[in-house]
């Protein structure tokens, strides 16, 4: 079921004049398109200005144009209903692969890393073959930028490859129409429906488990190849040992807007050292600049 079918529903059902209104316009249409002068004598303002805010009537080339002319039809459509429900469908929960549950797994595997120093050791360990010589070409600082570079790269291509959108969408329609119609009814007094909404929201509690879902599978991913950056990092900062051969990089210091003179294991907010606050901002520039670059949304639309 479309958007625009859905709003026809909704305002059908909130108020029963508007099949009416919705029918004139219909009727009135010419080449997809209507203006207020064509209807006015038979809908009022109130039930004009209603379309337009639901976005049943879009703007046309020279007035407002129907949405979706089939879609409006279906909506007019008795779906057999008493009065009470909601036609906007829940949408099927996206499974996960089992290569989403390894990496799961893996990625609860990894979190050990950070209690456990055989674990620990091994992953960071096999981070630094590829990002250690970076520390002994350029300063630590460019090497987290280079890390947040990474991170902002693979998870809003990540996010934007595994995450539905549409599905995401048809879980907010969903609850957002449920909110509209339990508006109405309050504003009608009709107990019946309020009680009937009241049970249709229990039973929507489902959509906030699949929304959850839907964003987490991405999450598990980003997780799974972040978390291992991130331990090399730690461990560079203060777990790998005294070894003279490695840079030292803890006691670096340098300069900080309102801090002042700081090292990298200095905590600045609270318990968060520099390194963590420096990798978190780096990273969030970088995840905005990369979707701006790539045009990438998101959020549903």
């Amino acid at each position: 079921m479309s958007k625009v079918e859905r709003r026809v529903r909704s305002l059908v059902r909130g108020d029963s004049e508007m099949r009416d209104a919705i029918e004139v316009v219909l009727d009135r249409a010419t080449d997809g398109e209507v203006q207020w002068i064509d209807v006015r004598d038979e809908i009022t303002s109130g039930q004009w200005g209603r379309l337009i805010e639901k976005e049943v009537l879009v703007d046309g080339e020279t007035g407002f144009a129907l949405a979706d002319p089939d879609a409006i039809e279906s909506g007019l459509e008795d779906d057999g209903g008493d009065g009470g429900g909601g036609d906007a469908e829940t949408p099927e929960t996206t499974s996960w692969t089992k290569w989403d549950k390894v990496a799961g797994v893996a990625t609860i595997g990894a979190f050990v890393g950070y209690a456990v120093n055989p674990v620990r050791n091994a992953i960071a360990g096999a981070i630094d073959v590829v990002l250690g010589p970076l520390l002994n070409i350029v300063p630590f600082y460019v090497v987290v930028m280079v890390i947040a570079l990474a991170t902002g790269l693979y998870s809003t291509l990540l996010r934007a490859g595994l995450m539905d959108m549409e599905k995401m969408s048809a879980y907010q329609d969903r609850m957002k129409e449920i909110q509209e119609r339990r508006k109405d009814a309050k504003e009608r007094d009709d107990q019946a429906e309020l009680d009937a909404i009241q049970e249709e929201q229990m039973d929507a509690m489902g959509d906030q488990l699949g929304m959850f879902k839907e964003q987490f599978r991405p999450m598990v991913w980003i997780m799974f190849l972040t978390i291992p950056a991130f331990l090399w990092m730690f461990w560079v900062i203060g777990y790998r040992g005294s070894d003279p051969a490695y840079p030292a990089v803890a006691a670096q210091e340098m300069i900080v807007p309102l801090a002042g003179t700081v090292t990298w294991d200095t905590g600045v907010v609270g318990p968060i050292q520099m390194w963590i606050l420096w990798y978190f901002l780096c990273s969030m520039a970088f995840t905005q600049l990369v979707q701006k670059s790539l045009n990438i949304q998101m959020s549903p639309s």
